[in-house]
């Protein structure tokens, strides 16, 4: 299966781009919803979340409770490192599985943390979803209405742009219409078909 790793800061636009693409028939693999799925009730990542970080982690009804575990993990980086030994095998387990379960001609994995994890390791292309940083902060404000210092906070932990631009092989810059996005995207979904066709 050929799979192109999708990622951009927040705010760039990649649910406008992966939201088209599956439109054209793609299958779009999310690491951010792998990393749901696999601290669901009953799955072995969270039975070891709990026996490192205790019970009071875990909600009543059974479920993570992000909020308590995030406030751990954020003031200790040691138990961060802890968590994502936990959760990285796993999330990496369930984006193979998802792969490998794909039917379109190639597939698209989306992460916004694509180039800092070894979820790279999956893709055989990378493409970055870019935009201006005040169009980003903009964007963001207006989709999950929070102040502007908190996304400021975000774009500070995310990787650099300069970074994520220097490791794509492609780039779509949105800061236009959708219809200008949508055209990019067509033009690099005929080269991913070829790139499919030819990758066997």
């Amino acid at each position: 299966m050929f799979v192109v790793g999708l990622t951009g800061g927040i705010g760039s636009g990649k649910t406008a781009a992966t939201d088209y693409l599956t439109t054209l028939g793609v299958t779009i693999v999310d690491a951010d919803l792998a990393s749901r799925v696999v601290v669901e009730p009953g799955k072995p990542a969270l039975k070891a979340i709990a026996e490192r970080f205790g019970d009071h982690v875990i909600a009543e009804d059974g479920a993570l409770d992000r909020r308590a575990l995030r406030e751990i993990v954020f003031a200790d980086p040691d138990a961060l490192k802890a968590l994502e030994g936990i959760t990285h095998p796993a999330i990496g387990q369930e984006l193979r599985n998802q792969i490998a379960a794909s039917k379109s001609p190639y597939t698209v994995l989306v992460s916004p943390l694509l180039f800092e994890t070894s979820q790279k390791e999956l893709v055989h292309r990378t493409l970055v979803i870019d935009a201006p940083a005040e169009l980003q902060v903009k964007r963001t404000m207006a989709r999950d209405h929070v102040p502007e210092e908190q996304v400021a906070a975000i774009m500070k932990a995310q990787l650099e742009r300069t970074k994520r631009l220097d490791q794509a092989d492609d780039v779509v810059e949105n800061h236009g219409s959708l219809e200008k996005l949508h055209g990019e995207l067509d033009v690099l979904h005929k080269l991913y078909l070829e790139l499919a066709d030819n990758h066997f």
